[in-house]
């Protein structure tokens, strides 16, 4: 898959962050979504390097990243911390101003970081979301619909955790493999790479974190945001897929424009996994985008 990138392993506040790092050029973040890891760059990684410095992350929780135990408040896995994460493994490869291509989860913990830590973020594209506190405030029937496990997994523990722990690969086949394309864009040992990871123990508890931080404290945090007129200042690009269930049932576009001053963005012909379904079209995006970066390493 990904082996010209050489792994690394950082500890931060005691959780693993594993990685991957490579390439030539200005630096790249790149953060997966759920029920992923960072192996969803495979089809888009090798081409990009040539242009940038690609580090890649396992969310915590997620791939071969640690897995803390929860807290109350579900802190632990707010996307506060898992852009402090990010930041983390970025500062610790020299580089202190970087672009950032992010999917799904992986946008999530994006629009974060550059919330958070906006002299950090040059430049953002994010893959297939509208933000978050938008996204639960205009849940509709076709949204809850296609988005079930939004609300399966913020359910009160341990019931959601034992339905996924009991099989993992069926959970990660279900959550995939239910959606426009079904199974076919992924490749067999890419697929396998998820299946593996969803088994690790501890899986199922961080994964539901992850959502029941969605509902809870990240949304404390877009509120301090919205209250206080915060808007993100970089260039924010934003795809999404054509047959995928945000762009149907969201204005993703003007939901954007409310939280950022600099947005553009349109749909491309395929569902909700774009690294994996059109891996070309999102290159050239990318490319065309994050060509203007300036050098990020640190003097």
């Amino acid at each position: 898959m990904l082996d010209s990138f050489a792994p690394f392993d950082l500890l931060r506040n005691g959780v693993r962050i594993h990685g991957r790092i490579g390439g030539h050029g200005t630096p790249l973040l790149l953060l997966h979504g759920h029920p992923q890891t960072h192996a969803i760059w495979h089809r888009v990684a090798p081409r990009l390097a040539a242009h940038f410095t690609l580090v890649m992350i396992d969310l915590r929780g997620y791939g071969d990243s640690g897995r803390p135990p929860p807290d109350p408040a579900h802190a632990v896995y707010s996307k506060r911390e898992m852009a402090n994460d990010a930041l983390f493994a970025m500062q610790h490869h020299g580089f202190a101003r970087f672009g950032v291509l992010a999917h799904d989860r992986g946008a999530r913990v994006a629009h974060r970081l550059a919330a958070d830590h906006p002299d950090a973020v040059q430049r953002m594209l994010l893959l297939d979301i509208a933000p978050t506190f938008a996204m639960y405030e205009n849940t509709s029937d076709a949204f809850a619909r296609a988005y079930w496990h939004w609300f399966f997994l913020i359910q009160p523990p341990p019931l959601p955790e034992a339905l996924i722990a009991s099989d993992p690969s069926r959970y990660v086949r279900s959550v995939m493999g239910g959606r426009h394309a079904g199974l076919a864009p992924f490749a067999p040992d890419v697929l396998a790479e998820y299946e593996r990871c969803a088994a690790i123990a501890g899986t199922a508890e961080s994964i539901c974190e992850d959502y029941r931080a969605s509902a809870t404290v990240d949304l404390e945090h877009d509120r301090s945001d919205i209250a206080a007129g915060r808007r993100l200042a970089m260039p924010l690009r934003v795809l999404w897929g054509e047959h995928g269930a945000v762009g149907r049932c969201f204005d993703v576009l003007a939901l954007w424009r409310d939280r950022a001053f600099d947005v553009a963005g349109r749909a491309v012909p395929c569902g909700h996994y774009l690294p994996e379904e059109a891996p070309n079209e999102l290159v050239d995006e990318a490319l065309a985008f994050f060509s203007p970066l300036d050098p990020g390493r640190q003097p």
